[in-house]
């Protein structure tokens, strides 16, 4: 049975070892994209503090919405609980486009622009560099990327069972990193205690992973905490009134558009005062705080166009199990549930998962180049 495991465990990595090696170094690097943005791009985060108050949110929004181009609008203001925070003013094309404007001046900033290097990365980890065929068909990058994730989690599976110890003494001498006894043996030791070591992370990493890769995974996985998906809703014919769209006028944005968004910006952070972001757009607002668990969860307001006034309120405790739990994976899955300590555990499994493929392909050449090597016997 053992010689089974070590079978599935070598013929499962050799082929898509390279494959794991790419997705696990990329997610790292990911793990801290935001604070490294904002410690290389500052100008565009964070402002001197020059007045006493900053400007209306409407009027900011309105000077940015009269530079665009007429297919493009503004589609909400994002406002930071920090004082020395830009605006973040949202746009409607290209996905996920910003402009930051300086609260106190009104002066734009910059556009939004993810780094060359994360971005890289991002797609590195998504989909290999690959893109999204246009006439339809199989993406393979991602494609790919979600087999040889699931094939990651049953060559960790392997791992453990011909990793498991006999002995209280085998199992502390294999969670040791041998370091004077040889490169073979430094290599053997790391592949075998740092896989031990960062198992559960890898393994709750790949599975949460995979709800991107897979229609038929994530709608199991789902199903497995109570919850729909997207796509069984639409085929239920249920519609969350969160996804439902808003008829917007044709045109350019009028004054009209945003005269009451500083109204509900300041009533949103009278009722949560503290540590709460928030966002405003064309008859809603979303609340979110920087708090440990579910780092998308937000409590969502809806409000009158015409006055401003409030109208309905939906704190996240309220969200459907779904939407929490789509939160929650994504959350789990690049470890910032937890906050900073958790982030650099995560950091440092994925470094590790890694290097498995790496040290495993070692150890494999290794072993055939010794066989090689052996005289043969003769009678």
């Amino acid at each position: 049975m053992r010689r089974l495991f070590r079978d599935i465990h070598l013929w499962l990595s050799v082929p898509f070892g390279i494959v794991v090696t790419l997705i696990c170094f990329s997610g790292a690097m990911l793990v801290f994209e935001k604070e490294i943005t904002r410690l290389v791009r500052p100008e565009l985060y964070y402002v001197e503090q020059a007045g006493a108050r900053p400007l209306p949110v409407g009027q900011v929004a309105g000077q940015v919405a009269s530079t665009l181009p007429p297919d493009v609008q503004v589609t909400g203001v994002t406002v930071c609980p920090d004082p020395k925070c830009s605006y973040q003013v949202n746009l409607s094309k290209p996905k996920r486009a910003s402009v930051f404007v300086n609260p106190y001046t009104g002066e734009e900033l910059g556009r939004y622009e993810r780094l060359p290097f994360f971005r890289t990365m991002f797609s590195l980890h998504r989909w290999l560099l690959g893109s999204r065929p246009e006439g339809g068909g199989i993406f393979w990058g991602k494609t790919i990327v979600g087999i040889s994730t699931l094939l990651f989690v049953a060559v960790l599976l392997s791992g453990v069972v011909l990793w498991w110890p006999r002995t209280k003494k085998a199992l502390a001498n294999s969670l040791k990193l041998t370091l004077r006894k040889g490169w073979r043996r430094f290599w053997y030791s790391l592949h075998v205690a740092g896989g031990m070591y960062a198992l559960l992370l890898l393994a709750v990493m790949a599975l949460t992973g995979l709800t991107w890769s897979f229609g038929w995974y994530r709608t199991g996985f789902y199903s497995l905490f109570g919850a729909e998906t997207r796509a069984q809703q639409s085929s239920h014919g249920d519609s969350s009134p969160q996804r439902q769209e808003r008829n917007k006028p044709d045109g350019s944005e009028s004054e009209t558009t945003f005269a009451h968004w500083e109204q509900v910006v300041k009533t949103l952070q009278e009722r949560n005062p503290g540590h709460a972001q928030i966002t405003v757009a064309d008859g809603n607002a979303t609340v979110a705080f920087s708090r440990l668990g579910n780092q998308r969860a937000s409590d969502r307001y809806t409000f009158d166009p015409l006055t401003g006034e409030l109208q309905d309120a939906k704190p996240h405790e309220t969200t459907p199990r779904q939407g929490k739990l789509r939160g929650w994976i994504y959350s789990v899955h690049v470890g910032s549930f937890g906050g900073t300590a958790t982030r650099v555990l995560w950091f440092l499994a994925a470094l590790l998962g890694a290097s498995l493929p790496l040290t495993g392909y070692y150890l494999w050449i290794k072993r055939l180049t010794g066989r090689r090597k052996r005289p043969h016997l003769t009678a």
